[in-house]
């Protein structure tokens, strides 16, 4: 953990999969779905993959639609189309009521009522989550990566973000799960960065030698943001 001036912070914004839920429990619900179009899906990870690597493009659908399109061995209006009623639609209802962390709504909340900016940037349409258990309403700013043209960790979405609450990275703090697209692309351009992991590898010390502070529950990151004590045995609740 890195000594952090959590006075120069004026904005927290938030990952979305696996941040503000935990993304083990949305796998479990959707795999029946999942398995229904297994083959798509495996190909669409590996079109993704692509994606994270490739410079930012104004046309990001139309690019993946392309490599789509090779993987699918069809056009890429068809493997638009495609995208948009497997993953983007398809994927939808299974949002409607997925949970999200234990403590994640109450510390926006709580960050809402300090007066702290809030964002939301996901590499998904945050639209596809509706409203987010009324965290959308609360934020400053909501970004899909998709829509500034790159996915994480591109600097690209993050500059955006910082843009976009009109302040210097140095002034935000970026929460998110995954370390090499979330906590690594923050980075890169100057945000603090905190990093929810599993509570079992907390128990079991898992670091990072960049993020300014780990946790893997939302009573602990409360507690180093505004120093409020929670009950002792916080650090062992699961989500």
């Amino acid at each position: 953990m890195n000594n952090v001036d959590l006075t120069q912070i004026k904005a927290v914004a938030f990952d979305i999969d696996g941040t503000l839920y935990r993304a083990w429990k949305f796998n479990l619900r959707i795999t029946p779905y999942f398995l229904s179009h297994s083959i798509f899906f495996l190909k669409y990870g590996l079109v993704r993959s692509i994606m994270h690597k490739s410079e930012a493009t104004n046309e990001f659908i139309k690019v993946q639609a392309t490599h789509m399109a090779k993987k699918l061995k069809c056009s890429p209006e068809e493997a638009e189309a495609r995208l948009e009623k497997v993953i983007y639609k398809g994927l939808e209802k299974y949002f409607v009521n997925i949970k999200p962390c234990k403590g994640a709504v109450e510390f926006i909340r709580q960050l809402k009522d300090n007066e702290y900016k809030i964002g939301l940037l996901s590499d998904f349409p945050p639209e596809q989550k509706g409203a987010i258990w009324g965290v959308k309403e609360m934020c400053d700013v909501v970004l899909g990566s998709e829509e500034a043209g790159a996915l994480k960790p591109d600097s690209t979405p993050f500059l955006r973000l910082a843009q976009e609450f009109n302040l210097p990275p140095e002034q935000i703090l970026y929460v998110g799960n995954n370390h090499k697209y979330d906590i690594q692309g923050a980075h890169n351009i100057g945000m603090k960065t905190a990093w929810l992991i599993l509570p079992h590898e907390g128990l079991f010390g898992k670091k990072s030698k960049i993020a300014d502070f780990t946790f893997w529950h939302y009573d602990q990151i409360s507690e180093w943001f505004f120093g409020n004590k929670k009950d002792n045995n916080s650090d062992l609740k699961s989500d």
